[in-house]
């Protein structure tokens, strides 16, 4: 049986982390914090320990003190423990060696219960892509198999229609123009920095994307953000008003 989605618990303070990619130390680092961490998918593969990351996340989930969006490679190898067809590579291959029994099951399970979005308040949290669609409730259970419209804009983005020279999909940020005002998506899937920091873009519908994969596990380092619980925001617009 599948357990419910988890959710964000109101009034906290919050750290959002982008990919991890199996970087453990610094993860590690990251979840030392009193903040309920959020991570924004893309636990696994290219980074040196990937079961390391998952028992840090898992130990956050049991703690109640963090969640993890499900990211694309961490879809891709609960399909592939599943038996599922997908295209296998060294760094899927590597992940799957590394984790025992017992962690793989939890991984399954954390998997099928992992949300592809959520919002709380002005704040959106997403994987890969926003669709203006997640602004109207939640997204709906998840289904560790092929993943279409709404559901594929949260893991993968959106494509472009062409195929990059590494065979993989191009991805436009066309959707960052969606964003309506008053709304922040924070995102991670694309390195889109070129300092090495999280990257702001604002939308021309007057929102605004955080991108957060700042390339740990892939030869950068990994990323956060601290934000105040909501209430504190409130508060301080009232007293600018």
């Amino acid at each position: 049986m599948v357990e419910a989605p988890l959710s964000i618990p109101p009034n906290r303070a919050l750290r959002v982390v982008g990919d991890v990619h199996g970087d453990v130390s610094a993860f590690a680092y990251a979840a030392d914090t009193d903040r309920f961490v959020i991570q924004l998918g893309d636990l696994v593969d290219y980074g040196p320990d990937s079961a390391g990351a998952l028992r840090i996340m898992f130990d956050l989930i049991d703690r109640g003190q963090g969640l993890f969006l499900l990211g694309n490679h961490d879809l891709k190898l609960a399909r592939f423990l599943l038996g599922q067809k997908v295209r296998s590579n060294a760094e899927l291959i590597a992940t799957r060696r590394q984790m025992d029994e017992p962690l793989r099951a939890r991984f399954l399970a954390e998997a099928a219960r992992a949300p592809l979005w959520l919002q709380s308040g002005p704040r959106l949290f997403i994987h890969a892509g926003f669709h203006t669609d997640m602004l109207l409730g939640p997204p709906p259970p998840t289904e560790i198999g092929r993943a279409v419209g709404v559901n594929a804009r949260a893991l993968f983005g959106e494509p472009t229609g062409m195929t990059q020279s590494d065979g993989f999909p191009e991805r436009s940020l066309r959707w960052v123009h969606r964003i309506p005002p008053n709304i922040t998506v924070y995102v991670g899937h694309d390195r889109r920095s070129q300092d090495g920091r999280p990257l702001e873009q604002p939308s021309r519908a007057g929102g605004r994307a955080v991108f957060l994969d700042t390339g740990a596990g892939k030869g950068g380092h990994l990323s956060w953000i601290d934000l105040p619980p909501l209430e504190d925001r409130i508060e301080a617009a009232a007293a600018r008003s």
